[in-house]
């Protein structure tokens, strides 16, 4: 498996572990009486399962699975790379932003890190995206 890959699913892992977390804890607390305080939680807990765990899920999956270019390698791996650290640097900044109330401008540079994240790996992916083709050899019954 490619290290980037592992990476990514270490992380999306991470993200999973620290959303489920952050989910308890606001159940916990509304059973408990205080679920104000815990729902400060809400927005760094979506952001986390939902961008953190899913997206960063598929990122992984999908630079370790898609086909490889001519000549086995799986190209832009560099661009990759940069896909994931936006996507972190995206998640981190709208879901910390969001708890502490950060300005707009934190959350939008977040988000347009997100977006630049999928415009990245979308870029880094489209080459490895082509049709299914039957072998000829291989006949119906």
């Amino acid at each position: 498996m490619p290290t980037l890959t592992v990476w990514a699913l270490r992380a999306a892992l991470s993200y999973l572990g620290i959303g489920f977390t952050l989910g308890a804890v606001m159940l916990a607390a509304r059973g408990l009486g205080s679920a104000s305080a815990a729902l400060r939680y809400r927005p760094l807990h979506a952001e986390l399962l939902l961008i953190g765990w899913m997206l960063q899920l598929a990122f992984g999956v999908a630079y370790w699975i898609l086909p490889r270019r001519p000549g086995s390698d799986r190209g832009g791996e560099r661009l990759a790379w940069s896909a994931l650290l936006l996507l972190n640097l995206g998640i981190w900044s709208v879901g910390v932003g969001a708890l502490f109330d950060a300005p707009a401008g934190v959350l939008v540079a977040g988000r347009s890190a997100e977006l630049l994240a999928a415009m990245v790996f979308a870029t880094h992916a489209w080459p490895r995206v082509r049709a299914y083709s039957l072998k000829s050899d291989v006949r119906p019954r």
